[in-house]
């Protein structure tokens, strides 16, 4: 089984890499996360964002699975399998969801907007989407499965958690005047989710291994979004790198092959938290301008600044990345000259390389080396050899810095502008 995970704080092009890559594997599974997740996709002129739903799911010769690690909002999931409608796909065959899932409920949303709300500038930057909250429960082992809603006594085990979420509720005076619309809906897309292939799924994950298939796990967010190795406590809930894989699938860690590592050729994160080489000036805002940086779930504008090293490298230890794919190559065209963060100084003037336990509440200022930037349009570039020399001294640049073949460059938004090497 193969890993494909970002290496930064979220956004780096999964889903169009996922789209790319997915006629080499007979599956495609998302192993964490929920549906703070936009995996978007660009092809024939269509573009698509995927939340919950595996990128592989426009190959019709591709099993799709939602495993056990994944948070499930069930709204979202009807909403996302209506959208694909006129896409004529067959998810009765192509999408299976484990059964060990757990799922969103209304309430999970009303207490994420209730906890972010009572932090007042001290925000975490959460989507609202529900997921902390419904981690939380799976943690303290109250929280409900998909399984569940196969059970007679669905309706009680619901009312049960609601119940306790609205004690929580009223301690921070919040309001539940929504939950009546809230849980229509919900009831509404839970017997749709029970008419899917609903599986046991990390049987068909061994059973597929043991036949020699080839499998691609999917990640969501980012490594540095982490809950034990991301920039805590501004971190996602869920187990973001390749070890997530194992737990949120249920594979052994001896059946890793390829890790996938993709990253952006510069840096963007969205809420709060570190981000030493952020840009506030018009460079970063040309950044965003020209990389379209808004969150394809929130909408949110991303932070925008240049590569940093330290940081990657980080995510390619704990990871154990084995290929980068570099994205958004394209994006800084329009700069003359380019930056790359090789160190960190602290305050008293030291230079460090890692990412220390005290970043996160330390002010660092980053050491950037400069570059020549290419300064022209890559939309019609097809090869490797195509490339301006600069984009190729970038490219050997990051290669020798991080010690990991880069073996794939994205030049634009479509599928045809992705450059093997």
């Amino acid at each position: 089984m193969d890993v494909l995970l970002g290496l930064q704080w979220g956004d780096e092009g999964k889903g169009k890499i996922v789209d790319v890559l997915a006629p080499q594997y007979e599956v495609v599974a998302r192993f964490q996360g929920g549906p703070n997740a936009g995996h978007t996709l660009e092809f024939d002129g269509i573009k698509h964002v995927l939340h919950q739903i595996p990128s592989g799911i426009f190959r019709p010769q591709i099993l799709n699975i939602i495993g056990n690690g994944v948070v499930l909002d069930p709204i979202i999931l009807k909403k996302e399998i209506e959208g694909l409608g006129k896409f004529s796909i067959d998810y009765q065959k192509n999408l299976v969801v484990s059964k060990k899932a757990t799922i969103i409920i209304p309430t999970h949303k009303l207490l994420d907007a209730a906890y972010e709300q009572s932090k007042g500038d001290k925000k975490i930057g959460s989507t609202l989407k529900g997921i902390g909250p419904t981690y939380q429960d799976k943690i303290g082992r109250s929280a409900l499965r998909v399984g569940d809603i196969l059970s007679p006594d669905f309706k009680e085990k619901y009312q049960l958690l609601v119940e306790k979420h609205k004690t929580t509720l009223s301690f921070y005076n919040f309001s539940v005047d929504k939950l009546e619309e809230m849980e229509g809906q919900f009831f509404e897309a839970v017997e749709f989710v029970k008419s899917l292939n609903l599986i046991d799924s990390e049987y068909v994950v061994n059973e597929a291994l043991a036949a020699d298939k080839k499998i691609l796990a999917e990640g969501a967010q980012g490594s540095l979004l982490d809950v034990d190795f991301g920039s805590y406590p501004f971190v996602t809930s869920s187990t973001t790198m390749t070890a997530g894989a194992c737990t949120g699938l249920g594979v052994a860690p001896s059946k890793i092959g390829e890790v996938f590592g993709i990253f952006k050729a510069y840096c963007t994160r969205v809420g709060s938290g570190p981000f030493p080489t952020e840009l506030f000036d018009e460079i970063g805002e040309a950044m965003r301008k020209e990389g379209n940086e808004f969150g394809s779930t929130t909408g949110r504008p991303r932070r925008c600044g240049w590569l940093d090293l330290p940081a990657l490298k980080y995510s390619i230890m704990i990871n154990g990345v084995t290929q980068l794919f570099m994205m958004k190559a394209d994006v800084l065209n329009i700069f003359k000259e380019i930056k790359v963060c090789t160190q960190y100084e602290l305050p008293d003037g030291e230079k460090i390389d890692r990412l220390s336990f005290e970043i996160t509440d330390t002010e660092v200022k980053p050491v950037y080396k400069t570059m020549k930037g290419w300064n022209c349009s890559l939309a019609d570039v097809r090869s490797y050899e195509e490339f301006p020399v600069e984009l190729k001294d970038y490219v050997a640049f990051l290669e020798s810095a991080l010690n990991v073949p880069i073996k794939l460059v994205s030049v634009g938004p479509d599928r045809v502008q992705t450059i093997m090497r």
